[in-house]
C-alpha cells in the first residue's frame, strides 16, 4: 500500500448541513480522514484505494438543496497531525472556557476541554456550537439528569459534565461520532456521560432535566415530541442548528407543545433557542 493520497477539496452551500450529509456517504467509502474547512470540507483517500467511479453513487453530489463543487489534489505522505494543526485553531468563549486539541497548549481557562476531533463535527469553531457552549457557561447544571443529543464529538456533554451534570447520555446516529466522542470523554477524564450511537428512538422511557439538541431544522422538528416526551417539568431544552429565519418554525413546534421561550443567541445569522417545560 503506498503513501500517497488524493484529497477532495468540497466547497458545499448551505455548508453546516451538506458536510455533514457528504461526510456520512463518504464515510462509506475507503475515505478515511475528514477536515472540516472555511467553505466545506477536504476527504482524504489513499491513492491505491481510489477508482474512477469513487464519487458516482454519493447522492448530495446531485441533490437540487445542495451546491458541491470540487477539487482533487495529489499528496504524498499526508502528516495528519500536521493537517490537523493548519486547521483547528483553539476557540476561546467568553474567556471562561477554551477548546483546544492535544497539540495546543493548556490555557487557565476556567474550563480546559481537548478535542481531537478527527471526522467528526462540533469542535466549537462553528456558530451553533459555540453558541450552546455560551448558553451552558451561564447556567446552574450541577446534578441535572443531561441528554447531548446530536452529540458530534461530545464537546457540549463534556462541558455540561465539568460544570456538574450527571449523569449524561451523549447521542449521534454516526458511528464515528459515537466512537470519537467515547474517545474524548476519556480525554477530558469524564465519568459520568455514557455515549450511544442512534437516534430519538433511544428516547424512549428516559428522562432528563436538560436536554442539548444541536442538529438542524428538519430533525429537530421532526423529533421535538421526543424530547418533550422525555424532558421532565421545569426542565430546560437547548436547541440550535439552525438560522434566524427557521425560528417561527422551530418555536411554533415548541410553543404547541408547551414550552415556554426564554433566551436567544445569534451568531452570523446561526441562531439557539433556551426554552423551559
Amino acid at each position: 500500500m503506498s503513501n500517497i493520497y488524493l484529497g477532495y477539496h468540497f466547497t458545499v452551500e448551505p455548508k453546516e448541513l451538506g458536510s455533514e450529509i457528504l461526510v456520512a456517504e463518504l464515510g462509506e467509502k475507503p475515505f478515511e480522514s475528514f477536515i472540516e474547512t472555511e467553505f466545506g470540507i477536504t476527504a482524504y483517500i489513499q491513492k491505491d484505494l481510489w477508482s474512477e467511479a469513487i464519487l458516482e453513487d454519493i447522492y448530495i453530489l446531485n441533490s437540487p438543496e445542495f451546491t458541491i463543487s470540487y477539487k482533487v489534489e495529489e499528496i504524498d505522505q499526508v502528516n495528519w497531525n500536521e493537517e490537523w494543526e493548519k486547521n483547528f485553531e483553539p476557540i476561546d468563549v467568553d474567556g471562561k472556557c477554551h477548546v483546544r486539541a492535544p497539540f495546543h497548549p493548556k490555557t487557565d481557562a476556567e474550563f480546559d476541554i481537548v478535542i481531537e476531533p478527527k471526522m467528526s463535527f462540533g469542535t466549537g469553531h462553528h456558530e451553533t456550537t459555540h453558541m450552546m457552549i455560551q448558553h451552558l457557561l451561564e447556567m446552574e447544571v450541577a446534578d441535572m439528569k443531561t441528554l447531548d443529543m446530536g452529540c458530534g464529538t461530545a464537546i457540549l456533554a463534556i462541558l455540561a459534565e465539568m460544570k456538574g451534570a450527571k449523569p449524561i447520555d451523549a447521542i449521534d446516529i454516526d458511528n464515528w461520532c459515537y466512537l470519537n466522542s467515547i474517545e474524548n470523554c476519556e480525554r477530558n477524564n469524564c465519568s459520568h456521560i455514557s455515549v450511544y450511537e442512534g437516534e430519538a428512538a433511544l428516547l424512549a422511557g428516559k428522562n432528563y432535566d436538560l436536554i442539548i439538541a444541536n442538529i438542524n431544522r428538519n430533525i429537530l422538528l421532526n423529533d421535538m415530541q421526543a424530547y418533550v416526551d422525555c424532558l421532565n417539568p421545569n426542565g430546560i431544552l437547548l436547541l440550535s442548528g439552525f438560522y434566524n429565519e427557521d425560528i417561527p418554525f422551530i418555536d411554533a413546534s415548541c410553543t404547541e407543545k408547551g414550552l415556554k421561550y426564554a433566551k436567544k443567541f445569534e451568531r452570523n445569522n446561526w441562531v439557539s433557542l433556551k426554552y423551559h417545560k
